[in-house]
């Protein structure tokens, strides 16, 4: 019996890992599985590095500056921990690292009025208001309340982003003179690096249309091996690649410092910062955390098959809660908030279906902590291809949404347009909900809207209105 295969029932490790993960009831393989962890690394791997340059670059209240090694231990320990307590927990492929965005708002928001342990100390706070709202059913409800149509526009919504995320990681799209964006640096596409952004698109592309089996997990390494040699052969400065520069590592192993863990003051903030504004730092960090994870979760199942008829995640109360509880460990192990990663969608293309691609994945992302000088090679420009093409994926999705009902259509296209334009699944879902309630008000209809969209669209209000509201109150 093979393990691509192997029966559900048999005896032995594939049995338990059969009634374990339900990996054929799902319609998927051993081998998919673990193809799908694989290509979900590959892509996120990328937050081995940034997360530390971006909070390791911001200065806390009183001038201190987190060890870069320090934050790649736990950037890494606390992912990895949490991706496999989803996948054993959850059973999705969805894998858990320090949220980009939520990372900047501890670092240049949070930061710069307390000390980091107390930042972190707010960031355990958000994560267990996260989980208090689970526990009370009040999350799941709330995900329940949204229409089947404005959750396909949530998934499609992500697949521009994701898609965007990954021409601007890779040069592709940059700042213009003039415009928001342009082509490359300039309007123009320069360097040996965009020539492998453009090879790995195309290879991608034409091995997904070719339904060759881990064409995104091929596309990846072929791409990093040519990087690898562009970068051997021909002069290129570091700077050029981005983050990530792709070299023969000198290496294999890389001492972890675990110093960080468990750097935090679960109320110093509070103290340091006022009781108000600490308030106002936590519940934004909820609100974002809160539908960055929705969406997430909606998007990347739906992407997987795995929403019923009514567009809902049967187990949607664990991973839910899983999600808040990473929030909290981000904050315990000093890496900044922890929550789904969107990037999933890479491994969902290879045919992941259930939490043993976590597994994969979650290993690979412990791994790091020790093997980073192997597992953090892959260039922006060599990962990035795999969010394009899952973009398009993603996309597909948007054939389920009625477009001539305009009541509908019109919250589902801001939903859609402005996670890439705005660079947040937090803003799209805010606007398309309250659009939402804004028409049925219009239409007179306002009593066919759930009592919990109401309330969910009036704290977006508060959110997008949070800078008048803090100067009402005086906050800085």
């Amino acid at each position: 019996m093979s393990v691509e295969t192997g029966g559900a029932g048999g005896p032995g490790g594939v049995g338990l890992l059969e009634r374990a993960f339900k990996v054929h009831e799902r319609g998927s393989s051993y081998v998919r599985e673990v193809r799908g962890g694989l290509a979900t690394f590959f892509t996120m791997a990328y937050i081995l590095v940034l997360n530390p340059i971006i909070l390791g670059g911001a200065k806390d209240k009183y001038g201190h500056v987190l060890s870069h090694t320090q934050l790649v231990t736990s950037t890494a320990v606390v992912a990895g921990v949490m991706t496999v307590i989803m996948g054993i927990g959850g059973n999705l492929p969805l894998a858990i690292a320090a949220g980009l965005g939520l990372n900047g708002v501890v670092a240049f928001t949070l930061a710069p009025t307390m000390s980091w342990p107390d930042a972190m100390g707010l960031v355990m706070l958000e994560g267990l208001g996260i989980c208090l709202l689970v526990v009370t059913g009040l999350r799941q409800k709330i995900m329940d309340a949204i229409p089947l149509a404005m959750k396909k526009a949530i998934g499609v919504g992500i697949g521009l982003f994701i898609a965007f995320i990954g021409l601007v990681d890779a040069g592709f799209v940059g700042k213009g003179s003039g415009t928001p964006v342009t082509l490359g640096a300039g309007g123009t596409l320069k360097g040996w690096p965009m020539f492998v952004f453009c090879f790995g698109v195309l290879l991608t592309l034409c091995l997904l249309v070719r339904r060759v089996p881990g064409g995104l997990l091929i596309s990846i390494v072929s791409t990093t091996v040519l990087a690898i040699v562009v970068n051997e052969i021909a002069t290129v400065p570091d700077a050029a690649w981005g983050t990530i520069a792709p070299k023969v590592p000198h290496g294999v192993v890389a001492h972890p410092d675990f110093g960080l863990l468990g750097k935090f003051s679960l109320f110093g903030g509070f103290h340091d910062a006022g009781v108000m504004t600490a308030i106002v730092f936590v519940f934004t960090l909820i609100l974002a955390d809160f539908f960055d994870a929705m969406g997430t979760i909606i998007g990347i199942s739906g992407e997987a098959g795995l929403l019923d008829e009514n567009g809902r995640l049967p187990s949607i109360g664990r991973v839910l809660f899983i999600d808040g509880l990473a929030a909290s460990a981000g904050g315990a192990g000093s890496a900044s908030s922890n929550t789904c990663f969107v990037e999933s969608a890479a491994g969902v293309g290879e045919g992941a279906r259930t939490g043993l691609a976590n597994i994969v994945t979650g290993a690979l992302l412990f791994l790091a902590a020790f093997l980073t000088p192997v597992l953090t090679i892959v260039p922006s420009q060599a990962a990035a291809p795999a969010l394009v093409a899952v973009g398009f994926l993603m996309m597909t999705q948007a054939k389920d949404i009625d477009w001539d009902d305009w009541e509908i259509a019109v919250p589902a296209f801001l939903t859609i347009a402005l996670m890439p334009f705005t660079y947040s699944i937090t803003n799209g879902i805010g606007a398309g909900f309250i659009m939402f309630c804004v028409l049925k008000v219009v239409l007179g209809k306002a009593r066919d809207v759930n009592w919990l969209m109401w309330i969910v669209a009036a704290f977006f209000v508060v959110y997008f209105a949070l800078d008048p509201i803090k100067q009402a109150l005086g906050i800085e």
